[in-house]
This record gives C-alpha cells, structure tokens and sequence, in this order.
C-alpha cells in the first residue's frame, strides 16, 4: 500500500467512495452527494496545510484521510479535525488505520496541537480506529443529527499531538 498526498486526478475515485457513504450509510450527516465541481474545489482546499491522502492499492485509490478546521474564530486555529473513508470492498486491511497514523504524522509536521473526531455514536469500527490511534473520548453530542428519518449522536474525540 502507498500513501501519498491527494491529487486532482484522485477526484472522482475520492467522490464515489464519499458519496457512497452520503447516500447509504449514517458515517457522515451530508445529505447531498458531491457534485464533480464540489469535489475539485475540495481536493483544492486539501493541497495546503489542512492535507488530504490517498491509500493506494495496485493503482487503485481505497481510501482517504483529510485535516480540516476545527472551528472558525482564531483560538482554535491549532486544532484540526481528520476524516477518514475506505471503500467499502479495502475495509479491515488495515487502511484506515494507515490512513489515520499519516494524517496525524502530517498534522503535528504542521504545527497542530490537538486533532479531533466527530464520530457517529454507534460507530463501533471508527470509533475503534481512533481509539487505536490514542484518541480518547471527551463526550457526546445527543441527537445533534439528523438522516434517514433517524437522530443521531455524535461522539467527541481528541487526540493531543
């Protein structure tokens, strides 16, 4: 497997893993899938210090990781918050654990302090993957979502780096 920082090329295998979870699962509180121009301005704003990477399996892009803002104003401008998504046929190889060990890596490179994650409650397997990663709980937002008729919790994870 390889780990490289994402490309625009990667935009529309990066959208198909996405939106595939926008339209199917409860891992993300989009409702609307990318569109192609949403997808490139997005790789866009990942090409700087908020990085998006790509795991690469034969050629094959599996997964990606991404650093975003924490909060808008000024005081939180040292904390980030990762995402990770694999496509759902690369799942328990050990990507997304990968995925997450070189976001983390990127992000103390760039000067950040803490990063956080925002996980669905009932997501045993990303809430295992920070876990694993040395990410602790710090709380529970109760019905904060909404999606597929379903209120849904949010947990609060932080990692100091």
């Amino acid at each position: 497997m390889e780990i490289r920082r994402a490309v625009l090329e990667d935009s529309e295998t990066i959208r198909a893993i996405y939106n595939n979870e926008v339209l199917a699962s409860l891992v993300t509180l989009d409702l609307i899938p990318r569109s192609e121009a949403e997808q490139r301005f997005w790789i866009a704003e990942h090409s700087g210090v908020y990085p998006a990477i790509v795991a690469v399996i034969e050629g094959k892009v599996c997964g990606f990781a991404s650093l975003s803002p924490y909060r808008a104003r000024a005081g939180y401008s040292t904390t980030v918050e990762d995402s990770i998504y694999v496509d759902s046929n690369y799942r328990k190889q050990g990507i997304g654990t990968a995925l997450l060990n070189h976001i983390l890596v990127l992000a103390n490179q760039h000067g950040f302090h803490t990063c956080m994650a925002r996980v669905m409650a009932n997501h045993q397997a990303s809430l295992s993957l920070h876990e694993s990663c040395g990410f602790a709980l710090v709380g529970i937002e109760r019905e904060v979502g909404r999606k597929f008729g379903k209120w849904l919790d949010v947990a609060l994870l932080q990692k100091l780096l």
